[in-house]
């Protein structure tokens, strides 16, 4: 699918918290809803590192003791999933009016349209990786606090492992997705921040994340900059889609604004991150 010449606006933003982070991305979903900016493809980073939590995850998964030694945030995201550590990675966030082509139908046809500008960036990398509909379900299969240890539908997956894990929120008459590449690193050190019943526990989760999950450089067998990989993925949307980019932008004075608010009101308040 298309969307031939429509203007969208690339964002480049410099690493955040993890609060301002989603909150930011809730202030672009706000903007992009209410028709007062284009669609949106923006790519950003952590800092400090930080666990993010899916919105329906129990806050009783993180190890709150074990997070603060290591000097990592922790945030709630406006999405569904697991938790992700968010470190050496990519971060990319889509978004788009509600009645935009792109979006039509439910999440899991929307995953699969935007899923294929991801695997073309990554072949742009030198990489042929897969994002395939999930024909087992989750009856019988590992649960757990971890994200990057089970795809869902349309997420992509390299040599069997698990690279791009992407979640999608639908509000304010606009859709916004978003997801992480690990570039390098140590897949497993999530497993160092989550709540287990004993430490055997928590290796034996870490020894499946690491079989489950993969790095783009594991999995390219090269090491990939930030930078190339932004690239990469841009140059991918705009081709697989049709549409233009203009020079790298920041936010808007409005959403800078908001997203302080919400930083404020929601995502770095102890009544979002610990409602559950």
């Amino acid at each position: 699918m298309t969307v031939a010449h429509e203007h969208w606006r690339l964002l480049v933003t410099p690493p955040c918290t993890g609060a301002y982070n989603m909150a930011l991305d809730q202030a672009i979903l706000e903007q992009v809803g209410a028709g007062n900016a284009p669609p949106t493809l923006r790519f950003f980073a952590w800092t400090p590192p930080c666990l993010s939590l899916g919105q329906a995850q129990p806050s009783a998964d993180v190890d709150l003791a074990r997070l603060q030694e290591r000097g990592w945030g922790l945030v709630r995201r406006p999405t569904g999933g697991r938790a992700i550590l968010h470190t050496d990675e990519i971060t990319y966030s889509v978004t788009l009016p509600k009645s935009h082509p792109l979006v039509q139908g439910d999440v899991v046809a929307s995953y699969h349209r935007l899923s294929a500008a991801l695997l073309d960036g990554l072949a742009r990398l030198g990489l042929q990786a897969q994002a395939d509909r999930r024909l087992e379900r989750s009856v019988g299969r590992p649960g757990g606090p971890v994200c990057f240890e089970v795809p869902s539908d349309y997420e992509i997956t390299a040599n069997g492992s698990k690279l791009i894990g992407s979640a999608q929120v639908r509000r304010f008459e606009g859709v916004l997705q978003h997801g992480a590449l690990p570039l390098w690193g140590d897949i497993t050190r999530i497993c160092d921040a989550l709540a287990f019943p004993d430490e055997a526990e928590r290796e034996r989760v870490r020894a499946r994340v690491a079989v489950r999950a993969t790095t783009l450089e594991r999995a390219l067998g090269r090491r990939v900059s930030w930078e190339e990989a932004a690239d990469a993925l841009r140059d991918a949307f705009a081709e697989r889609f049709g549409v233009h980019f203009g020079p790298p932008e920041g936010p808007t004075a409005a959403e800078e604004a908001r997203a302080a608010a919400l930083v404020e009101e929601v995502y770095g308040a102890d009544t979002w991150t610990f409602r559950l």
